[in-house]
């Protein structure tokens, strides 16, 4: 392994691991093809240090360091990212800045049923936490046990429920970030209209904006009333259109998964040609009996055959499945086996030939490799609009060939995936192995057509900022998170103090080349403010606010975090 080739300043030498055992556990996911090389030794690039902040005000002075010693920082929460989210893969210098000792429940609010919550905290630890209040977040990934709420923020991540709260974001009241340009923090709020929502750009960054360091999150009671079943189907079209008839019908069911006939064989031990759904529902309220009953009459109206409630029926076989596949993966791997998954999210209009050109990419390419198998779905979650099709691949390898034999097969499904306007991934996050993918979603052309409304709305943006009074236009935060186009980069400052606000520039290395991000400091931090020193020809200044040129420490004004 190589040694280390950067020394951290001695003011922060107490937070910092050059292990190399600790280097190496902080280089790797939880992908295939992290277990496959881990297995194989290969060691691959590693991260510098490690380094464990112990309060924000060490995430800060983190930052500050690497941004002026041009050092790369991969926020690191469970390690559970299976897209390479946390490899150093071609980074030069970087650490990997590990949150397990921001870990705690600060604040909990029995009143409006939220808590304030640090990112580093597990899930297990979390629920432990919530328990003794009757109150649960009842986020349950498939990674919960090894993955953190920051994590779970950063990708956002999808839960349990394929219904409604299908993804982290929808549990938000509010974050606190740390940029390299200062402290973000959104105020608490159940709802707001008031311009471009804060949140919304830092959830699903995945690092590259900021670091979050705590989040006031909605939570709920704990469920007293539960009721599930497994409905068997003749035809999987059939299955589909009673999937999609109950997502329309506003029944909501917790549980919701569609699993095709392949899937229903190998991990629900079901022989069933059209598939297998799985339901279920609860409440913290009242009794759900009525409705999974009606859910089970739409089943009936499209040909489904509920089966009886046994004590261990298709749904049971299939959730204990769901729990022990990371750990059969693990171990298939280990004999030359691929198993892999891969996810995403079309229309319902869209779906069957979707789900048939995957099939026949991952079919062909795993002839071509050489890995004869199969290839399963089944919908983790289901829209309106919509279903979530979760893919898996299990097939014989070649000892030492398995990680290029899945870089081929991956390859193949997602070109498909993007042929067929489906996302790249509905909740795996974009990682590093999804970023040469070009995600139809965002779409190259709508950036473009981006640029000219932001440059037109620049001069009344600032003019909203710098002349309104009181609380008008400003949702109230004290707070302004702003995108904007070069050479027009403005601040806002809070009004209540008269205190000018100075931000270093620097890319928002998720988007394109040159644009930047600027956030202003939150006046309630701990973190001190600075004033403004005199403008120079330099700066770019608007009234009480200034924005300071890119220093010589860090010349080429890109921010330290990693750009997947």
């Amino acid at each position: 392994m190589r040694p280390p080739r950067i020394t951290a300043p001695s003011s922060l030498a107490d937070l910092c691991s050059d292990d190399p055992a600790d280097r190496l556990g902080h280089a790797r996911g939880k992908a295939f093809r992290d277990v496959v090389r881990n297995l194989l030794g290969d060691l691959g690039e590693v991260p510098d240090l490690v380094v464990r902040p112990g309060a924000e005000r060490d995430v800060v002075d983190v930052l500050d360091w690497c941004a002026g010693a041009g050092i790369a920082v991969i926020p690191y929460g469970g390690g559970s990212s299976v897209v390479g989210g946390v490899e150093p893969r071609g980074l030069g210098p970087s650490i990997s800045l590990d949150l397990g000792r921001l870990a705690d429940v600060v604040e909990i609010d029995t009143r409006a049923r939220a808590a304030r919550i640090q990112a580093g905290v597990y899930g297990p630890s979390l629920e432990d936490r919530l328990r003794p209040q009757g109150l649960t977040l009842r986020h349950f990934p498939q990674s919960f046990e090894f993955s953190t709420l920051g994590g779970w923020l950063a990708t956002r991540s999808g839960g349990h429920y394929a219904t409604v709260l299908t993804h982290i974001d929808e549990m938000v009241e509010s974050l606190r970030v740390v940029t390299p340009a200062g402290v973000s923090e959104s105020l608490r709020l159940p709802g707001s209209g008031a311009g471009p929502s804060p949140d919304r750009l830092f959830l699903g960054s995945e690092g590259t904006l900021g670091i979050i360091t705590e989040a006031w999150m909605r939570l709920q009671e704990r469920p007293r009333w539960r009721a599930g079943a497994s409905v068997l189907f003749s035809g999987y079209d059939d299955a589909v259109a009673a999937t999609r008839a109950l997502a329309q019908s506003g029944l909501n069911p917790a549980n919701c998964r569609l699993l095709d006939p392949m899937e229903a064989l190998l991990n629900a031990g079901t022989d069933s040609p059209g598939g297998v759904l799985v339901l279920g529902f609860e409440s913290a309220d009242h009794p759900v009996d009525a409705l999974l009953e009606r859910a089970l009459e739409l089943c009936r109206d499209h040909g489904g055959r509920p089966q009886p409630r046994a004590k261990r029926d298709a749904s049971e076989t299939w959730r204990s499945a769901f729990l022990r596949m990371p750990y059969q993966r693990d171990a298939l791997a280990a004999h030359g086996m691929i198993v892999e998954t891969f996810e995403t999210a079309c229309t319902w209009g869209a779906f069957p030939a979707l789900r048939e050109a995957v099939l026949a990419a991952a079919r062909q390419a795993m002839d071509e490799v050489g890995a004869e198998g199969v290839v399963t779905c089944r919908f983790t979650h289901v829209y309106p609009d919509g279903p979530a099709p979760y893919f898996g691949v299990y097939a014989s390898g070649r000892w030492g060939s398995t990680v290029a034999q899945w870089d081929e097969i991956k390859a193949a499904v997602s070109d498909a995936l993007s042929a067929h306007g489906a996302t790249i991934t509905h909740h795996h996050a974009v990682g590093r192995d999804h970023r040469p993918v070009r995600d139809p979603q965002p779409g190259r052309p709508a950036r473009p057509a981006l640029r000219p409304a932001l440059r037109a709305a620049q001069a009344s943006t600032a003019n909203a900022i710098h002349t309104s009074g009181g609380r008008s236009g400003r949702d109230g935060t004290g707070l302004r998170s702003s995108v904007h186009a070069p050479g027009a980069i403005v601040s806002a400052a809070r009004r209540q103090n008269r205190t000018a606000v100075v931000l270093p520039s620097w890319k928002a290395t998720s988007h394109e080349p040159g644009w930047r991000l600027t956030t202003c400091w939150n006046a309630r931090s701990p973190i001190p403010l600075r004033r403004a020193p005199r403008t120079t020809k330099n700066e770019v200044s608007t009234r009480r606010c200034s924005v300071r040129p890119r220093t010589t420490a860090n010349p080429a004004g890109r921010s330290p975090l990693v750009n997947r």
